[in-house]
């Protein structure tokens, strides 16, 4: 057996350095925290060739005492632990590895100054070897720099990325930081630009002023007020209306105590939340702050301090689902200005305006032809079938329903018998009657789900739908719950289903395209999700069979009632996709467009 020895204190050092520090944003993530934790109100940051040649950081905090200075190079030394109780963190930074780890690849200077102290001191690092303090020249605050990052390391070098990917690494890292901590002053340049540049805030709508600098105004122009408690646990943030999505999670912003974390849970509650409003490849933007005693979340348990584990996960969970639903329901029928500012962009011949809203384009449902010919039974001033009892039994009278003071207007046509235009107070909307109904029909859904299920209707002859036998082995798996959902069905022989009855609110449905689109969301769902989750996931699939069809010919009436439920139904200004349900363009914006002004 080979001799067991002790390695020599550098090499130790670089591979602690390896763990905390694997590219130049690393560092200037630790950095910062470093900052903020020392108080400071302006951080300033440069950084050289993405911060591979030179990172500098500097600060107006409480600076480091010249007898200090030498021990806060050394591995494991911190102030921020004075009870040595991991527990009770309440700090950015507590592990004392940052600057020792850093020191060990690099060349690096610390030049600091406390407050009434008659000169700065400063002390280097080159690849872990240490020098000693000397004076130095030096406002109060600290200012730490970083060079050649890595020259210790060659090999690592070797796996860093562009300049410019970088640059925008480290860019994420201080905005990441910066919404936290509004009250503080941010800037990073490159010595030509400077990508961040963020004044301090002490206003009090300062949280959603830096949220909009950084997400941009049409984050702060459609944010949802988040704030929740629940036991000490406290909620606060932003989230975007549904309509206002993207097509990657980068959007998703989480706080721990002020902490930027990547968290799972975190992540998997906010997807839960919004599962009713967007489509599997749409994510939603959400800026979300918990605070909650350091004794009920775990933040040492990763080198890099990104993750958390919380004591009570399903509470923290519960929370999160809870305020973002209660804030969409809230919002009613909004939804984001940027549909409206699509929809004018796509009017200005050759503009070549692409939504920045990010909304996913129209789609059917798996199995169903939009353009089917046959429908279900009239809306209110018809003969009243089953999707009339998807609107509003007691809509106002046709009189009433002229007015144009509704906040949808009035119906005044219906184009290619799909979508319906309203006139407004101050302009127009126009409304894609399918979207909007399918969204009324899961609601009512939802609402008689949570009641006492959904009851079925018997069919006179039951339906015998072929399928593989993988597919009714899950349908027959999941009978018991589509039973509560009012849809009847058992397994018949290997490759086939009977279908005995269908949800009696749907009325008339195509039961063979229903059945395989539920087998199909079946497969998407897994078992991973709770009963409650996989039932809202069907009956969204079900409202869209049961709701008004593209190709339908509407009544005035019909129309109005139309218009009239979705003002007075949750979550109406979109679909179960995400997609919007109508376009709203104001009167202005209109004459604009004509040259009236």
């Amino acid at each position: 057996m080979a001799d067991i020895r002790l390695l020599p204190p550098t090499l130790v050092n670089r591979i602690a350095a390896g763990e905390v520090i694997e590219r130049p944003a690393a560092a200037v993530k630790e950095l910062v925290e470093n900052s903020i934790d020392a108080g400071a109100t302006r951080i300033e940051v440069l950084l050289h060739d993405g911060g591979k040649s030179l990172i500098q950081v500097t600060d107006d905090g409480s600076g480091i005492a010249s007898e200090a200075l030498s021990l806060a190079v050394e591995r494991h030394a911190t102030s921020k632990l004075p009870s040595d109780d991991l527990l009770a963190i309440s700090t950015l930074g507590f592990r004392g590895e940052a600057l020792p780890s850093i020191g060990a690849v690099s060349r690096l200077a610390i030049t600091t100054r406390v407050s009434g102290a008659d000169s700065a001191w400063r002390i280097e690092l080159e690849g872990g070897a240490r020098r000693e303090p000397v004076p130095a020249s030096l406002g109060r605050g600290t200012r730490v720099e970083v060079r050649d990052l890595f020259y210790a390391t060659p090999a690592r070098l070797k796996f860093l990325k562009s300049t410019r990917a970088e640059l925008d690494a480290a860019v994420d890292v201080v905005e990441r930081l910066a919404m936290a901590h509004p009250e503080i002053g941010f800037t990073l340049s490159d010595g030509n630009r400077t990508p961040v540049k963020l004044p301090a805030i002490e206003t009090d709508d300062g949280l959603l002023t830096r949220l909009g600098a950084v997400l941009g105004k049409e984050f702060a122009d459609n944010a949802l007020k988040i704030f929740a408690e629940r036991e000490a646990i406290v909620l606060a943030g932003y989230a975007a209306l549904p309509t206002l999505n993207r097509a990657t999670a980068a959007a998703q912003y989480l706080f721990v105590n002020g902490r930027p974390v990547r968290d799972r849970l975190l992540i998997g509650a906010v997807r839960g939340a919004y599962a009713d409003f967007l489509s599997h490849d749409r994510h939603a933007m959400v800026a979300l702050f918990l605070d909650l005693a350091t004794s009920e979340v775990d933040v040492n348990v990763h080198p890099a301090k990104s993750e958390v584990r919380f004591r009570e996960a399903g509470m923290v969970r519960g929370l999160i689902v809870g305020a973002l639903k209660h804030a969409m329901a809230e919002a009613g029928h909004r939804a984001s200005t940027t549909v409206g500012v699509a929809a004018l962009g796509a009017f200005r011949a050759g503009s070549g305006f692409v939504p920045s809203g990010g909304f996913p384009p129209a789609h059917p449902s798996r199995g169903m032809a939009e353009a089917a010919a046959s429908f279900q039974a009239p809306l209110p001033g018809g003969e009243g079938g089953a999707v009339a009892t998807m609107i509003a039994p007691s809509a106002p009278a046709q009189g009433a329903a002229d007015s144009v003071d509704f906040p949808l207007g009035a119906a005044r046509a219906q184009l290619h018998e799909t979508y319906i235009v309203a006139q407004t107070a101050d302009g127009i909307v126009i409304v894609d009657q399918h979207a909007a109904h399918e969204r009324l029909v899961y609601e009512r859904l939802k609402d008689a789900l949570a009641a006492t299920g959904l009851k079925g209707q018997l069919l006179l002859l039951p339906e015998v739908v072929e399928l593989a036998e993988s597919e009714v082995a899950r349908l027959a798996a999941h009978a018991p719950a589509l039973a509560k959902l009012g849809l009847v069905l058992e397994a018949f022989g290997p490759g086939a289903v009977v279908v005995r009855e269908t949800p009696a609110m749907l009325g008339q449905v195509d039961v063979q395209a229903l059945v395989r689109d539920l087998a199909d969301e079946i497969v998407e769902l897994g078992e991973g999700r709770s009963l409650e989750e996989r039932l809202a996931e069907v009956a969204s699939t079900m409202a869209c069979h049961g709701s008004v069809r593209a190709g339908r010919r509407l009544s005035p009436p019909e129309m109005n009632a139309l218009l009239r439920e979705m003002e007075a139904t949750p979550h109406s200004g979109q679909c179960n996709h995400g997609r919007p349900t109508y376009v709203e363009l104001k009167l202005g914006d209109i004459e604009r467009l004509f040259g009236r002004r």
